[in-house]
């Protein structure tokens, strides 16, 4: 059984990160989430369900939390100089990263269960 979950847990395909590179200075920036990322975001009240009713302000909001797990120290102004001055704000393109970044913020959502972990637990459950 063990080989079995484990195979599955192996099947499900992950979601790329974004990389954005600045074609001048050649940074690289990459745009990803984790448990940590996650609950970072949810603390300071953010809702994913609201990027597409209130994209200026929530979209902002969830593309700097995007740059926290690989670029902690990156300060707001930065990341809204670079959505909105080098990335032209919201628009077609910045829409696609925002459809990608919702995608990889849910996937987070599967590192809240261990397949494998149910298949043997080390717990018992009662109810």
């Amino acid at each position: 059984m063990r080989s079995m979950a484990k195979s599955t847990i192996e099947k499900k395909e992950k979601v790329k990160p974004i990389r954005l590179i600045d074609n001048e200075t050649g940074e690289n920036y990459i745009l990803e989430f984790n448990r940590d990322t996650v609950k970072w975001a949810e603390q300071r009240g953010f809702d994913p369900d609201m990027v597409t009713k209130f994209p200026m302000t929530v979209g902002a909001d969830f593309f700097f939390y995007a740059f926290r797990m690989h670029h902690r120290n990156i300060a707001r102004d930065k990341t809204d100089k670079i959505l909105f001055d080098y990335l032209g704000g919201i628009n077609e393109t910045t829409g696609k990263i925002l459809a990608r970044l919702m995608e990889l913020y849910y996937a987070t959502f599967s590192t809240l269960s261990d397949e494998e972990a149910q298949e043997n637990p080390r717990m018992a459950v009662e109810l």
